[in-house]
């Protein structure tokens, strides 16, 4: 090994080990957050609480983020890894695929309801960061990729466009999960309202060669609906 390159990789090894340092205060800082967003309900943090629960000084988020809109969107950031996440439900059946994806999404909201539902909470707001961040290009173009492979499939009728069949799927969904953010709809039966909305409007886009396979999955989304609502009653 040369001089040059010694010398090079000595300059190196301090700033490597600032960046791991950076890093590591980083994921601290966005751990405390989901904590107390968790905890209080709230995503109105206090940025001097988040770095006493972080183990930082109260410096170190502003220069890290720069605000308290950026650490929560830092956040969202880090638990949203749609691609990564939903790819492993991938089927041969695109509509199959999309029912799929939205148990994978539900199961995700399920699994850290008190985190989840203080989000959709902010989504429902008028206006704020968290809207604009859980409904951004990146999250909508994915969808988007999963009705345009029903459409390439030659499953939707002539002259249903993708994007505006998309967007009835948003409405449906965001209905369902407000009333689930509001305490009318329980846990249990979260995925089936979603995925019977979802099985009803493909069905009535649905190509005439493909409305059997539709109206099949209208009743079987109906039955897992059915059932869960039967849980819910012997449970209560």
């Amino acid at each position: 090994m040369s001089e040059q390159t010694l010398r090079k990789t000595a300059a190196e090894l301090p700033k490597s080990r600032r960046e791991a340092g950076k890093e590591e205060r980083r994921r601290r800082i966005i751990h405390a957050a989901k904590e107390m967003i968790r905890e209080t309900g709230s995503t109105g943090l206090s940025m001097r609480a988040l770095a006493e629960r972080a183990g930082v000084s109260l410096a170190t988020p502003y220069n890290l983020f720069g605000s308290r809109g950026a650490v929560v969107l830092a956040v969202l950031d880090d638990v949203r890894d749609f691609r990564a996440r939903f790819a492993e439900a991938r089927t041969g059946d695109p509509v199959d695929h999309i029912l799929a994806v939205v148990d994978l999404g539900v199961d995700y909201y399920l699994a850290d309801p008190a985190f989840y539902t203080t989000l959709w909470r902010e989504v429902f707001a008028i206006s704020g960061e968290v809207r604009s961040a859980i409904y951004n290009p990146r999250r909508d173009e994915f969808w988007l990729g999963l009705v345009r492979d029903i459409a390439d499939a030659g499953l939707l009728r002539e002259g249903i466009e993708p994007l505006r069949l998309l967007k009835q799927l948003d409405h449906q969904f965001r209905s369902v999960m407000l009333d689930w953010v509001a305490g009318d709809l329980c846990a249990i039966s979260l995925g089936p309202t979603i995925k019977l909305g979802y099985a009803l409007i493909l069905c009535g886009a649905a190509s005439e060669a493909a409305r059997a396979s539709f109206e099949r999955r209208v009743t079987q989304c109906h039955s897992m609906l059915e059932e869960a609502e039967e849980r819910k009653a012997r449970a209560d």
